[in-house]
């Protein structure tokens, strides 16, 4: 049974607001010695510029475009749910910039960033991500941040922020300086608003590059902390999961740590709560499984669920994402969970 809202949910107009790159994904399928023979880490994400963006989308198989970004794919998974979700992400003025807002709109998320005007044709042309993918599902992505990368505190709706029950940040836009600033404000409007904020880590490239920065965000600013098995070791500089998930748990009010198959592991006070996987008939593109994943939790949390609830539906849409290309979910979110008696 769903139980009463928390506390800081109560009043809110929209479940969950994120802070993203809005990006344009472009996905197409590889083989290991296509990854190979550009260079590139299998299962990785590396920043390219627009030059390495046009050479390698020409070298690329035929493939399928769908607006994407993390934070973007998250909200669109609470609308599929049938949550109240709000968007702050930079675009440009161009034809994909058209595309993304079209796109986040249509699943009804609340997006009113101002567009950036002049971006286009002068390097910051709406941002784009070529993920090619592996015959077992696994991503390699190289991302052209373009306007997303242009997104400042002058984006930062604190109306938006404050009637947000959470706030969640994404870990890639910890890269570029401003952005960070735009993070640090988004917290700060919704601790005075008495709202929660979420951040995952994203990648564990970002982490290795930004550790004691990470860190040092998570424990004056973070509440509730989404990672992965890797980017949990990279935070913590060891490969012992048990010691590292029970460290971010502490300095946490909420961890969700996901491993793959084998579920994912979340954290509140001193309980702990293991989640099995969804089973797949056949994982094709795991593309979103970890945003689909945040959307589900982050969602349950904003009701009152309990961990074990709020895990679940996070792992029921990762399995809906994983079983088909792209990353956002193709079903409605709320009757796939009704199917599985999880209520919101």
């Amino acid at each position: 049974m769903t139980q009463s809202l928390p506390a800081f949910a109560q009043n809110a107009r929209f479940d969950v607001c994120a802070l993203g790159n809005a990006i344009v994904d472009v996905l197409a399928p590889c083989d290991a010695a296509f990854l190979e023979a550009k260079g590139l880490i299998p299962g990785s994400m590396q920043l390219v510029d627009e030059a390495q963006s046009a050479t390698l989308y020409d070298a690329m198989a035929a493939g399928v475009e769908a607006s994407g970004g993390s934070a973007g794919n998250t909200v669109a998974g609470v609308g599929s749910f049938g949550g109240r979700a709000a968007y702050i992400g930079k675009v440009a003025k161009d034809t994909l910039g058209e595309v993304f807002s079209h796109d986040i709109r249509a699943v009804g998320v609340h997006f009113d960033t101002p567009v950036l005007e002049d971006g286009a044709g002068k390097g910051f042309g709406t941002g784009r991500c070529l993920i090619n993918v592996t015959p077992d599902g696994q991503r390699t992505m190289c991302t052209f941040l373009g306007a997303a990368n242009q997104l400042t505190t002058a984006d930062v709706d604190a109306g938006v922020i404050g009637d947000s029950a959470i706030v969640y940040l994404e870990g890639y836009l910890f890269d570029p300086a401003p952005a960070r600033a735009a993070f640090e404000a988004a917290a700060a409007a919704a601790h005075a608003a008495g709202r929660k904020v979420a951040i995952t880590l994203s990648d564990s490239f970002v982490v290795h590059r930004w550790r004691a920065e990470l860190l040092a965000f998570i424990e004056s600013s973070a509440d509730i902390v989404l990672a992965n098995e890797a980017e949990l070791h990279a935070l913590f500089e060891t490969e012992d999961f048990d010691h590292a998930a029970a460290h971010l748990g502490r300095i946490v009010e909420v961890a969700a740590v996901t491993r793959g198959a084998a579920g994912s592991v979340l954290f509140r006070g001193g309980e702990r709560v293991e989640v099995a996987a969804y089973p797949v008939e056949k994982v094709v593109d795991t593309t979103g499984a970890g945003d689909q994943y945040a959307a589900g939790v982050l969602l349950g949390l904003s009701r009152g669920l309990s961990l074990a609830e709020a895990g679940a539906l996070g792992s029921l849409a990762a399995s809906e994402v994983i079983a088909h290309w792209g990353p956002r979910p193709m079903v409605g979110l709320k009757d796939l969970a009704a199917q599985h008696g999880l209520s919101l």
